[in-house]
């Protein structure tokens, strides 16, 4: 059987991909920094990197903070000549991803989880033949979060590289800024409808969409009741699946005087990312790609089909 190596194998993220490729008819290759996942390695042990991805024909890279994993992991995977797969959501750690190996030989798709890679597909199936607009919005409708470790360890990363400030997408390049968060409401899909949204609450779609489209704004919005939670020193921990997690993400592209959307519905964050990076990865084995190197998910995949190969996980109304 086809061997998929996953680093990060023993994490929460980790522990769904591990699950998803065995459930796919794939051998995973549990791989980290500590024992128990198995193959151990340290991302600033090349050696045993290399050592960790021996025989496996793709890497999902599950164990962040993706600031300090990335960028070994995808030289590991550059140097046994296989695709990379990562389910980064830090905002720094992908944008260091698409600068830093613009030539890279063999596939690298970073940001294939539920924040970037499933907002990327789904601007990417509301864009239809467009490779430009004016306005790209991104709504995620969180009944609750409960962060794991990892999440938190991950913002806390981002939060130092940028001295505490704000980012956002506008007028075409990423901004740093120092403003207040803004509350409005948005209009959700049902069953959700209308809810308070805390206003450019910047994730991974703000870089993943504007690599391989042109837009001015790219907009991300997060509701109120998720965020509390995320920003709760007392939200209980995610140690298991969430079940009772539902969540609605909704798109809204503009260009031209034109409105488009895209809706995704389902439950459990964590959980549903890992069909995605392992969708990304049987779609990469296969062939069933749109380009090479680094790109994202609505880059190197024909957007549309692969949200519909995903009904199984979630719901998905397309333009």
């Amino acid at each position: 059987m086809t061997a998929v190596a996953v680093y990060g194998a023993t994490g929460h993220t980790g522990r769904f991909v591990v699950a998803e490729l065995a459930a796919r008819g794939y051998t995973p290759i549990g791989s980290g920094r500590r024992a128990e996942a198995g193959r151990q390695a340290s991302v600033d042990d090349p050696d045993a990197l290399d050592r960790a991805l021996d025989g496996a024909e793709a890497v999902i890279n599950a164990a962040g903070p993706f600031a300090t994993t990335a960028g070994p992991l995808v030289e590991a995977a550059r140097r046994a000549g296989i695709p990379y797969v990562d389910v980064a959501a830090e905002i720094e750690a992908n944008v260091s991803t698409f600068a830093d190996h613009t030539n890279a030989e063999t596939p690298v798709v970073p940001a294939m989880a539920f924040f970037g890679g499933l907002g990327d597909l789904l601007v990417t199936a509301a864009m239809g033949e467009r490779t430009a607009a004016d306005e790209v919005h991104v709504a995620y409708g969180l009944s609750s979060w409960r962060p794991t470790e990892g999440t938190r360890i991950a913002g806390q990363v981002s939060h130092d590289r940028r001295a505490g400030r704000r980012v956002r997408f506008r007028n075409s390049a990423l901004e740093y800024h120092e403003d207040q968060p803004v509350r409005q409401d948005w209009d959700f899909p049902e069953p959700l409808g209308r809810r308070e949204v805390i206003a450019e609450f910047s994730m991974a779609d703000i870089v993943t969409v504007p690599s391989h489209f042109a837009v001015r704004d790219v907009r991300t919005y997060m509701a109120v009741e998720a965020a509390n939670d995320l920003f709760a020193a007392d939200t209980p921990a995610r140690d298991d699946a969430d079940p009772d997690q539902s969540f609605v993400v909704d798109v809204v592209v503009r260009a031209d005087g034109v409105e488009r959307r895209a809706v995704a519905r389902g439950k459990d964050i964590y959980a549903v990312t890992a069909p995605l990076a392992v969708e990304a990865v049987q779609r990469l084995l296969k062939g069933q790609t749109r380009t090479t190197g680094v790109a994202s998910a609505g880059a190197m995949f024909d957007a549309a089909d692969f949200l519909r190969a995903l009904t199984p996980y979630i719901e998905v109304e397309l333009p």
